[in-house]
């Protein structure tokens, strides 16, 4: 791989444009937006929309730019050119740069082009927006502004490369760049000539001053006067936040969750001080009123912060998006109060799909974005916000409403999608590489450990067919209002919708087919016939996974029979967890789907030895036994254990309540604390040894805790429980742990609480016994295999993993079922239960927090990935359709730089530039790029191959020892896709 990019001739652009288009309604990927009648004046131009992309990775390159105004786009904050460019530039750039899962950082900034060749950029660009604005009725040609950015020093600014490019930039003419693309525009639209001639040269006539952390007021100053003076440009002054001043940025942060984020004084002391920033400022304004001209301040640049946990391969970085909102929205806030709401603000800082709208009824536009637009739907979310806009009121800029823009920074504080989540993310990668082919993956089904057809039953329920959706769903899951009550969902941390808005409620929708589909399924069920085999299984234990394992054997024909001690199936579920999370109905229901497969339930009926079940015939025993055994705490004191305090509660019990103390961090812990308010107690508190950001409760238990007033008491070890108080130890975090916890450390300092009962959930345990009493070995936590050291004897769920969840428990009795059955149970996929190509690629885009069925939100990845090629701002990743309608995935290398950004959102454990079959422009690239399987195009149907290790040359006419797939994926690019090759 080589990380230096190679613009493409317009010519070829062209070519890929209309040839794209022409085929498939799209250029560079993106569907097309069309703008309406209304406009917004600016630098004595007009906008048809007031946002666009920030100068950064997405105004780079000319596709960049194209891409951006066909998906809505129309004011483009050019990226920033400075002196010091090209090769020089780049090789000052680690990689790779780009970080956007949550919030944003970055380490580039300026072009990696010369800055010749950004302007020929920035020519092409404006060129093709022109006319394809005009052939594809795409809005007004002169509805959308370039709107140059320089750094970073005056001297730098009026050096020769500099200035050239902003008298060029003013009056593109006489430029070899400008006569071509109007030559080729000529060529491509013959009848179009008297337009093209007419398009103006006049490129940009406006420029954000970008300046670097610590340059100096009066230079700042300078440079800016110089612009709007000298150079006669409409001039906007980009701010850092370092204005707000270390304690508001440190405390903004602090207080939203963002405490890890590390920096220090050093930039608020080196960088421009408010006190300098006001006076100048107004001077500016003023100077800019006598030139006739517009000035502003563009809010914000990025923020620098410190590397800590190897986020990105640089020692700093600078932080973006959802996280920059409120530091931005504080200092527009400050400003406009400042100068009455008079002073234009150009905007930049955690803008989306949820907020702009907000900022421009304000009066801030116009909006730039970087980070929304790096997220998957990529350039396609403009869309969205352009028909945001749309529906609101166009006005001229009059000011600033200074108590909408307060009001809006002060409600960035606890809106939900600029706050951090109180628990670090969980992984939302997969662990399998990605292949070269037939990638497309749906990360909820892959990380499901049953591996449901999640987006398959969400489409039956998106389209009213619950019993269809539940008949799929019980093809895998027999117990669907446990799991739609109850489940860990793992598969909505896998959901692509994460990095929208909010994930699929997949569980609630589970339920929702449950509850409409079940009674109608019921009527169809009815024992199957015996199956030829002459396994007979025994189940013990009838909690989830022992339901679990007799549905599946007696849905196969074959008998089995089940053991509960007992006197109710459900085991911790109905004896342990609250009623008001599940009720008894529900788990009967689900009992009622296992018992409806003809399997015998003995209740009452301690499980027998297992020399005795062999001897009754059994072939077959799965140990389904629950994790009823508490953790010990290990201090004096009224100690109750969770489960047994739990089911004492649950049965109607008297319980000890007083002052309540839960000690553990779990979702059974959640459970007790907030039992424990519901029974009565005067107080309830969660004591835990690290922070709740390491507690191994599900995000919303803890927010579920909270909201009903559990107290939660961090950094504290339990010492003793007397005379009504808990004593315990402060502790604080040390070094990160295998499992990367930070380990708690004793400081030695004690704290009391009132306390009459502490409840024990530091981690329930299996009882050993039964297993080695049956002659089952064990590991050293008395856990025995899945196939233990007996012939025929099994074990699963909390039985061999110890405290588990239903989902894990099932996935367990599934493989149970299948070691006795000698096969997978078929199932097949109802008709109508996915979505349609067209209905998917309409999804992308769109952040979508509700709607009227969880369905609508799904993305449906099995239909539609594509992430890689979405995310990456420069379109290196291209999607290919084969002959039979198969979509792939071609990294183009010439058009890539390494930034990252598309191994960030790959559901797969890889990083598409370096995994996916690759399009090399030259011999030296593909000898660059070792690692990279993929091919060079030789002339006619001759590529350079490098394929499993190997490097060959292929005949594409001819016999040549390729993979089928492979040969037509080759010749699918060769022959259609000849705009790729360059």
């Amino acid at each position: 791989m080589s990380e230096l990019m190679t613009p493409i001739p317009f010519w070829e652009l062209m070519t890929w444009i209309t040839t794209e288009y022409q085929r498939d309604g799209s250029v560079f990927g993106v569907r097309p937006y069309r703008a309406g009648e209304k406009k917004l004046p600016i630098f004595g131009e007009t906008i048809e929309t007031p946002f666009g992309p920030a100068a950064g990775p997405n105004t780079q390159l000319a596709q960049n730019i194209i891409a951006g105004y066909f998906a809505g786009a129309r004011f483009f904050e050019l990226k920033t050119v400075q002196k010091m460019d090209g090769a020089e530039l780049a090789a000052c750039i680690a990689r790779p740069c780009i970080l956007a899962e949550d919030e944003c950082y970055n380490c580039e900034w300026s072009t990696e082009l010369t800055v010749q060749q950004a302007f020929e950029e920035y020519v092409k660009a404006w060129c093709a927006c022109k006319m394809l604005s005009r052939v594809y009725g795409l809005g007004d040609p002169d509805g959308f502004v370039f709107n140059m950015s320089v750094g970073y020093d005056l001297e730098g600014i009026q050096g020769k490369k500099i200035d050239t490019f902003l008298n060029e930039m003013a009056n593109a003419s006489a430029t070899p760049v400008f006569q071509e693309c109007l030559r080729t525009l000529r060529a491509f639209f013959p009848g179009e000539a008297a337009y093209i001639d007419a398009i103006s040269p006049r490129i940009s006539g406006s420029v954000t001053l970008s300046t670097l952390h610590g340059c100096p007021p009066d230079e700042i100053e300078r440079i800016a006067s110089y612009l709007l003076e000298v150079k006669h440009l409409h001039t906007f002054v980009k701010c850092n936040p370092t204005l707000l001043g270390y304690d508001t940025a440190r405390s903004i942060l602090d207080g939203m969750g963002y405490d890890y984020i590390a920096f220090d004084d050093h930039h608020f002391k080196e960088d421009l001080q408010y006190a300098d920033a006001v006076p100048m400022f107004h001077r500016l304004r003023h100077l800019a009123d006598q030139e006739g001209l517009e000035f502003g301040l563009k809010l914000s640049n990025t923020f620098p912060v410190d590397v800590k946990a190897g986020e990105l391969p640089s020692e700093e970085m600078y932080m973006a998006g959802k996280s920059l909102f409120p530091l931005t929205t504080a200092m527009a806030a400050r400003i406009a109060r400042e100068f009455g709401g008079k002073l234009r603000l150009s905007y930049a800082g955690g803008a989306d799909a949820f907020n702009v709208g907000k900022l421009f009824e304000i009066g801030i536009w116009p909006i730039t974005m970087a980070t929304t637009v790096l997220k998957p739907g990529g350039y396609q979310r403009f869309t969205q916000i352009g028909r945001k806009l749309d529906a609101l009121n166009f006005n001229p800029f009059t000011g600033v409403d200074i108590a909408g823009i307060e009001a809006l920074s002060l409600a960035a504080r606890s809106d939900k999608y600029h706050r951090k989540s109180m628990k670090p993310l969980p992984r939302r990668k997969l662990r399998e590489q990605v292949p070269l082919l037939d990638c497309f993956i749906a990360p909820c089904q892959d990380g499901c450990p049953i591996h449901q057809n999640i987006p398959e039953y969400m489409e039956l329920c998106r389209k009213g067919e619950y019993v269809s959706a539940l008949a799929l769903i019980t093809a895998k899951n027999p117990l669907p209002f446990i799991t739609g009550t109850l489940c860990a969902h793992n598969c909505m941390n896998k959901c692509t919708r994460n990095y929208y808005d909010q994930p699929v409620n997949i569980r609630a929708t589970k339920l929702v087919a449950a509850e409409k589909g079940y009674e109608e399924l019921m009527a169809c069920l009815k024992p199957p016939a015996p199956a030829a085999s002459r396994a007979r299984a025994a189940v013990i234990g009838g909690g989830p996974t022992g339901i679990s394992a007799a549905y599946f054997l007696g849905r196969a024909g074959i008998p089995v029979t089940l053991f509960e001690k007992s006197s109710q199936l459900g085991g911790v579920v109905r004896r342990v967890i609250p009623a008001w999370r599940i009720s008894d109905d529900a788990i009967d229901k689900d009992a009622a789907l296992m018992k409806a497969m003809g399997v015998e339930v003995r209740l009452n009926t301690p499980a027998p030895t297992v020399a005795e079940l062999k001897a009754q015939g059994y072939t077959h025993i799965f140990f389904a036994v629950g994790a009823w055994r508490a953790g010990k705490l290990d201090i004096s004191g009224n100690i109750m254990p969770v489960i047994g305090w739990l089911q004492d509660l649950k049965a109607g019990k008297s319980v000890s309540l007083g002052h309540v103390a839960v000690v553990g961090g779990g979702n059974t812990a959640m459970d007790a604390a907030r039992a424990a308010l519901r029974a009565g107690a005067k107080s309830s508190t969660l004591v835990y040894r690290r922070t709740r950001k390491y507690m191994p409760a599900d995000v919303e238990e803890l927010e579920l805790a909270l909201a009903d007033g559990v107290a939660f008491l961090e950094l504290a070890a339990p010492v003793e429980q007397r005379d009504g108080i808990l004593a315990c130890e402060k502790m604080k975090l040390g070094e990160p742990d295998e499992r990367g916890r930070r380990k708690p450390v004793p400081t030695g300092e004690r704290l009391e609480i009132p306390c009459d009962t502490v409840i024990s959930a530091i981690g329930e345990q299996v009882e050993s016994e039964l297993f080695t009493a049956n002659g089952i070995e064990v590991d050293a936590i008395g856990l025995p295999a899945f196939q233990t050291n007996l012939e025929g004897v099994y074990a699963g769920g909390d039985a061999r993993r110890g405290p588990a969840t239903v989902v894990e428990g099932i996935a367990d009795a599934q493989a149970f079922a299948d070691a006795v059955i000698g096969a997978v149970h078929p199932y097949s996929i109802p008709v109508g239960a996915r979505a349609s190509r067209e209905e998917a690629l309409a999804k992308k885009g769109v952040l979508c927090e509700s709607a009227r069925c969880e369905g609508d939100r799904c993305l449906s990845c099995q239909v539609v990935c594509q992430i890689c090629a979405d995310v990456c701002p420069n379109r290196a990743n291209v999607v290919v359709e084969l002959p039979d309608g198969r979509h792939q995935i071609l990294h183009v290398d010439r058009m890539c730089n390494e930034c990252g950004n598309c191994a960030v959102f790959c559901p797969y454990d890889s990083a598409p530039y370096r995994d996916k079959w690759t399009l090399f422009l030259t011999r030296a690239g593909f000898e660059e790029s070792p690692c990279n399987q993929g091919f060079l195009p030789l002339g006619e149907n001759r590529v350079l191959i490098r394929l499993d290790g190997r490097v060959f040359e292929a005949d594409l006419d001819g016999s040549n020892g390729l993979p089928a797939e492979i040969e037509v994926f080759l010749w699918t690019v060769l022959n259609k896709y000849r705009y790729l090759l360059g």
